[in-house]
């Protein structure tokens, strides 16, 4: 990766730089080719609806896996999907031992219990606060606070100097579940000198603070307290915060919360392992919405973000065996729209809306504050740390830009715009990108991974905007079978549509124009010779290239 013959410190994000979500960061340390290696988190993003057939998508993590033997540990800072749901698809690939905070350790082994590997898996719980040397590497928990428990940053001390990397956070004075951020802890840590940090550039455009969590409570439950029918709730199943919240104002509207969605069970079972949510009774479950008066009912909802297998999606198309919403009935969602999900939230928003259902949002009242950092808390963090070096990561390239611009106005010497692939060298010298290395991403696809950019995929992304045709192609002596059956999907209403006919005369031209000799001694040929015959035909037809298959039937 280098020519340099000095021990380096580098810092590789293989996910979530130049996007937001499917984190995966890596830190090396020792000479060049022969480092060893730190990774800090391994997360997943969603499918947007442009891959037909898949719902997860993860980095690559091919450049590590080649290097696993020098892989010490993947740390975890927080339990969200997007910083610890791929590593039940790519643990296999990487066998390390993993550390993580107690509550982060309760939700991952309930995902890796769904595994046939999860037995093999080392996990290290580590409390909150914790210090721990791994080969060149000491490291500590900083305590933080964002959307779920637990959240940590990770200060990362090296023979060449301290990294501190953010992981998800912002500054809340009263974060409601959790203890507020550690800032006694970062300021020593700017104090003994910090060389750079890695952070969090969500919100980079938001000015001032994100706000508190405890102030959504009053917002909540007067909005609740105008509601006559059922009440549902979407949010984000890992906020404990909020689900504590909404538990609370439903409370003081004396309705009894039901949780819809396997996720939030998780959650609140992994919450209560670790002392979290101790004050609010017990949650009751989907069976047992309907015994419930609908003026006494509010149901916790997993789904604000469109996806089309939560269980908000199956209430809004009706087919939820268990819970129905009514014209009158209000849905609140109390969440923020992440990017690139607007219009599946708008869709899933517009079904509700049509059959009389009241929707609330966060553009309508004071009902969800965000769990990253605004210019003011990321202004604050530089003032507490002053590093050497700003690399911004969690980010779309215009979050990592205007961050690194943020950066420099607080006197931070080096701000460094770095996408996923570019191997940054953070010591000795000047920093800079000194290579870039290989990146992609996988899909779960079924009870495998492939490549996005695989033939699978292509072959189905195809297949979804142009159609499928398969021609059955039989060939008697010299003449081609007038019939010519043809199946089709994506392209006719009518598989005995007269048009094919068009499509059936140009396949018989084109084996016609070969050569007796070709007919007699190679199929392929005249096998493609009959598919691309047919492919020009639908795309005169219809203006589309369709993936087109031949079966040749030789009767001779």
């Amino acid at each position: 990766m280098s020519t340099a013959t000095a021990e380096e410190l580098l810092f590789v994000p293989l996910g979530g730089a130049g996007e937001i979500g499917m984190n995966l960061n890596l830190y090396g340390f020792g000479l060049p080719g022969d480092e060893d290696w730190l990774m800090i988190d391994l997360g997943v993003t969603f499918n947007d609806g442009e891959l037909p057939g898949i719902d997860v998508l993860m980095p690559n993590p091919k450049f590590i896996e080649d290097r696993k033997d020098r892989l010490l540990a993947l740390i975890l800072t927080h339990a969200h999907e997007d910083h610890l749901g791929a590593v039940q698809y790519l643990w296999p690939k990487l066998r390390c031992p993993i550390y993580a905070t107690p509550f982060t350790v309760s939700v991952l082994r309930r995902k890796l219990a769904e595994t046939e590997f999860g037995s093999e898996v080392k996990i290290n719980e580590v409390p909150l606060g914790a210090k721990l040397a791994l080969g060149p590497f000491d490291l500590e928990w900083v305590t933080m606070t964002h959307s779920i428990p637990e959240p940590n940053a990770i200060a990362l001390r090296t023979p060449l100097g301290t990294v501190l990397h953010t992981g998800d956070w912002k500054f809340d004075p009263d974060p409601v579940v959790g203890e507020p951020a550690d800032e006694k802890t970062l300021r020593r840590i700017g104090e003994e000198g910090a060389l750079a940090v890695v952070c969090d550039s969500t919100n980079v455009f938001t000015p001032g603070t994100t706000g508190s969590e405890a102030d959504i409570l009053d917002n909540l439950t007067d909005i609740i307290a105008s509601c006559t029918g059922q009440v549902a709730v979407a949010c984000f199943a890992t906020n404990v915060a909020r689900l504590e919240t909404i538990a609370t104002a439903a409370a003081r509207n004396d309705r009894d919360v039901v949780l819809a969605g396997r996720s939030l069970k998780r959650i609140t079972d992994a919450a209560r392992e670790n002392g979290y949510i101790k004050g609010v009774p017990a949650f009751l479950m989907e069976e047992d919405a309907g015994f419930l008066p609908d003026d006494k009912t509010l149901i916790i909802c997993t789904g604000s973000q469109g996806e089309p297998r939560a269980a908000l999606a199956r209430i809004a198309a009706e087919d939820h065996p268990r819970i129905v919403l009514n014209p009158g009935d209000t849905l609140i969602f109390s969440s923020r729209v992440i990017p690139g999900n607007e219009r599946a939230i708008a869709e899933l928003q517009a079904k509700f809306l049509r059959r009389d259902i009241h929707v609330i949002t966060a553009k309508d009242a004071m009902i969800h504050v965000s769990g990253h950092p605004a210019r003011d808390e990321l202004t604050r963090m530089y003032q507490h740390l002053r590093p050497e070096i700003a690399i911004p990561v969690h980010g779309e390239l215009r979050h990592l830009t205007e961050h690194a611009e943020l950066a420099r106005t607080c006197q931070v010497p080096h701000a460094i715009v770095n996408e996923n692939g570019g191997a940054v060298r953070l010591a000795p010298g000047a920093p800079s990108i000194i290579d870039h290395v290989p990146v992609g991403r996988l899909a779960s696809d079924g009870n495998r991974l492939v490549p996005i950019q695989s033939e699978v995929v292509k072959s189905r992304t195809r297949a979804m905007w142009h159609g499928f045709a398969v021609l059955t192609v039989i060939l008697d002596r010299d003449e081609v079978d007038e019939e010519m059956p043809i199946s089709t999907a994506g392209l006719l209403e009518d598989e005995d549509d007269p048009i094919l006919d068009t499509v059936r005369l140009a396949v018989r031209e084109a084996i016609d124009r070969l050569s007796r000799d070709a007919k007699d001694a190679d199929d392929h040929t005249v096998s493609e010779a009959a598919r691309i015959a047919a492919r020009r035909a639908f795309r005169t037809l219809f203006d589309k290239r369709p993936i087109t298959r031949v079966h040749l039937v030789r009767l001779d």
